[in-house]
């Protein structure tokens, strides 16, 4: 049961009061896990207003889960290496500490909330079932004096007022979410340092050391090369001088964002949208300010950057099978059963499908793209996953592989996008009823054929190779370098 928050300078409907407490005047403590920035963070700005309000010092909290969803190197890598920036801009910029945590967050954050003697803790929103429940546990062991504040930082609209239901799709959810961006999509208030300071210094984190223990642990999916994290590094991505989304590229988005051989042509802001580096509502707010350079590929952007998006997280917070077969509608389900058993012309493993071992060399070429770049394009999703259907057992061991692969490989995986992605593909997810044919039933179709209508395939699959090859001389050249300074050391 939540209940009404106090004024605050946050957006009215940002904020659900998942508990009340009884102490008015202890700490703040502002648990941090979506949304893993300084600026632009609704959460750290109701932190450092309830901290002000009670007279109280406010400190940053991060808990590393150990391998969270089956995270590796690749997602730990880029997370840790934005959270080192993340900790000195906090303290620099709003004298706020920051606290690192590893294991259960149900044992570590409620035992922090005691040492502290903390009033209220505040934390990110997520509609995924983990973080949830972990929420759930530790409202129930922080005791009546904590208040529980949830803040949705990560949508431009707050999920839970875009809609009080699971919505069909893009367009039965587009109309509410346009009637609330006159209230929602503002620029950001002015963030101070708190008018109390943090009464003891934080433990120091080695992160140097923190990052190569978690870089072996996740070593079997390596790290990418051609993103750099952070927060800065995010805006300069969306709107820098030299290359940035905004300032550079923004004009061929409308035209070319479908095609994967011309990937420039796509934002480049996912890995930064995922973890937080950056506000969703940022983009759109610089976007819509830009709108008369290119109408149409602002446009195109703010449906993928806002409605798309906030669909995804609808679905995953309303519909609790949001990863699974008993998610799809009804409709279907009963066509996919129906055609479960049909005849496949192809049969493959997972371990065939990770390992790109296909008779379909397109299929390998986003695979391979996937595995090696971290990032396949959007429209080669599509038709991978719809492939998957076609040449597994079922729709239940289609959806369970697709779901594996794009987490395992995707630097924005283990994300409501990535889940409702698969889920449209196979189990028609906010998509409609088609032709019936043998083994999709009346799921939408994509075959080989209607791709070479749309793209170069043999440019693409080329493209692919090429990049695979320049991935794998990089991190040679890298790991050639490395091994060099680690020999000069131990002369030293």
């Amino acid at each position: 049961m939540t209940t009404n928050p106090p004024p605050t300078m946050v957006q009215p409907g940002r904020i659900r009061v998942l508990k009340p407490g009884s102490n008015p005047n202890g700490a703040v403590v502002y648990w941090m896990f979506r949304d893993q920035r300084v600026k632009d963070n609704w959460a750290l700005v109701h932190a450092v207003d309830e901290a002000n309000k009670r007279n109280a010092p406010v400190a940053v909290a991060f808990n590393l889960f150990d391998m969270f969803k089956g995270a590796n190197a690749r997602h730990l890598g880029f997370m840790l290496r934005g959270l080192k920036h993340l900790q000195a801009s906090l303290y620099n910029s709003l004298h706020i500490p920051f606290f690192l945590f590893q294991g259960e967050a149900i044992e570590t954050i409620p035992k922090f909330l005691i040492e502290c003697g903390a009033s209220l803790l505040v934390t990110d929103f997520t509609p995924l079932r983990e973080i949830r429940k972990y929420k759930e546990e530790i409202c129930k062991k922080v005791g009546d004096s904590v208040s529980v504040h949830e803040v949705d930082a990560h949508n431009v609209v707050p999920v839970w007022e875009a809609s009080s239901k699971l919505e069909y799709g893009a367009r039965t959810i587009r109309s509410k979410i346009n009637k609330l961006l006159p209230t929602y999509l503002i620029d950001y208030p002015t963030l101070q340092s708190p008018n109390q300071r943090w009464a003891f210094t934080p433990p120091d984190i080695h992160w140097d050391k923190l990052i190569q223990e978690c870089l072996k642990k996740g070593a079997g999916v390596s790290e990418i090369d051609w993103c750099e994290p952070g927060e800065t590094a995010a805006l300069d991505v969306l709107m820098g001088n030299q290359n940035g989304f905004l300032t550079k590229r923004l004009k061929n988005y409308a035209t070319d964002r479908n095609n994967p051989l011309k990937p420039r042509a796509l934002s480049g802001l996912s890995p930064y949208l995922h973890f937080g580096q950056i506000s969703a509502q940022r983009c759109a707010f610089e976007a819509r300010n830009v709108r008369k350079v290119a109408p149409e590929a602002v446009d195109a952007f703010l449906e993928e950057l806002i409605v798309r998006r906030e669909l995804a997280d609808n679905f995953c917070y309303y519909q609790p099978h949001y990863d699974s077969l008993m998610g799809a509608w009804e409709w279907a389900r009963n066509t996919l059963m129906d055609h479960a058993s049909d005849k496949r012309e192809h049969l493959y493993t997972r371990e065939q499908l990770e390992k790109a071992q296909t008779a379909d060399q397109l299929w390998n070429a986003s695979q391979l793209e996937m595995v090696h770049f971290g990032k396949m394009h959007g429209f080669m999703r599509m038709y991978w996953a719809k492939k998957i259907l076609e040449w597994t057992n079922g729709p239940e061991e289609a959806l369970a592989i697709a779901i594996y692969l794009n987490d395992k490989y995707e630097i924005d995986g283990r994300d409501p996008s990535g889940y409702v992605g698969c889920m449209w593909s196979i189990c028609g997810v906010h998509d409609q009823g088609w032709r019936e044919r043998p083994v999709f039933g009346k799921i939408r179709y994509m075959n080989y054929a209607g791709c070479k209508r749309k793209f170069n395939v043999d440019a693409y699959i080329a493209y692919v190779k090429r990049l695979v090859v320049e991935t794998k001389k990089r991190k040679a050249e890298a790991g050639l370098s490395s091994g060099r300074d680690k020999e000069t050391r131990r002369e030293a």
